[in-house]
């Protein structure tokens, strides 16, 4: 049942908050909602499933492109958990949601138990960048959830077996369907803030990611992402050799996390921080 509460600013924040166990905070990515972890969420026992739509998402607030940083986003995680009383949380983060888990790394290492990243790291690898800017803020052609299913296996072309069911939950998920066709889920000034990171000076990501030293790590890479390289996630095993790691076939960018192998990081993840 998604709940409500304010963030420091008194932005009006949905989230949802299930189970009992170790508290697992699971973070979106960039136009995403909480939905994004519907697909693994039943596979998950003994452990509390805090969700959260970041502000301008889903059921959340829009408070303007200004806002919706990665700092920021990170300060409503942390207000989230203020707010339920949580001292130290696991972070699932997928894609946005796990540059926003490195981020509390470096500012609030104390609050976090562990961080399982899903098809992020370090270094972003420019296609998926420019793949993401030309649709993100921008309302879909289709006029309907079937319409839109049927056209994303093209749309997805590393995305391979993947059941039109689940093509169809996807765009459930993350577009608004009304009498005028599809439109999307969150404030189009999310192009904005995007494209003012885009043109920006590069960040040095590294020493956040080498901030992670001492926290169980686990990375999940769809085996034909265009957003996290191969190389990069060499080079992060190298620098955590004990980081779990799991190449998803069959995947892009992101894995649905539902897959065997997704699921088997996830769990060995969690099993190290119970």
């Amino acid at each position: 049942m998604t709940q409500f509460f304010a963030a420091a600013d008194g932005a009006r924040l949905a989230f949802s908050d299930q189970g009992t166990g170790l508290p697992v905070l699971c973070l979106a990515g960039l136009t995403r909602t909480m939905a994004d972890f519907d697909y693994v969420a039943p596979h998950l026992t003994g452990i509390r499933l805090i969700r959260m739509d970041y502000r301008g998402r889903g059921q959340s607030r829009r408070t303007g492109a200004a806002t919706y940083t990665v700092p920021q986003e990170a300060a409503d995680a942390l207000a989230l958990l203020d707010h339920l009383g949580i001292e130290r949380a696991a972070i699932l983060g997928t894609s946005r949601g796990g540059l926003i888990g490195m981020g509390l790394a470096a500012t609030a290492k104390a609050r976090i138990l562990g961080l399982c990243l899903n098809d992020v790291g370090p270094e972003i690898h420019r296609p998926g960048l420019e793949r993401i800017m030309s649709y993100v803020g921008r309302k879909p052609a289709a006029r309907s959830y079937e319409d839109l299913a049927a056209r994303l296996p093209t749309y997805s072309p590393g995305f391979v077996d993947v059941p039109a069911s689940r093509w169809l939950d996807e765009v459930r998920h993350h577009y608004d369907e009304t009498a005028d066709g599809l439109k999307i889920n969150y404030d189009p000034a999310l192009r904005d803030s995007f494209l003012a990171a885009f043109a920006g000076p590069p960040v040095d990501l590294w020493p956040f990611f080498d901030l992670l030293d001492g926290l169980p790590l686990a990375l999940i890479r769809g085996a034909n992402s265009d957003l996290l390289s191969s190389e990069t996630a060499a080079e992060m095993q190298r620098r955590r050799p004990d980081m779990l790691f799991a190449d998803v076939p069959g995947r892009a960018h992101v894995p649905f996390l539902d897959e065997p192998e997704s699921l088997s990081v996830i769990k060995a993840w969690l099993e190290a921080m119970k």
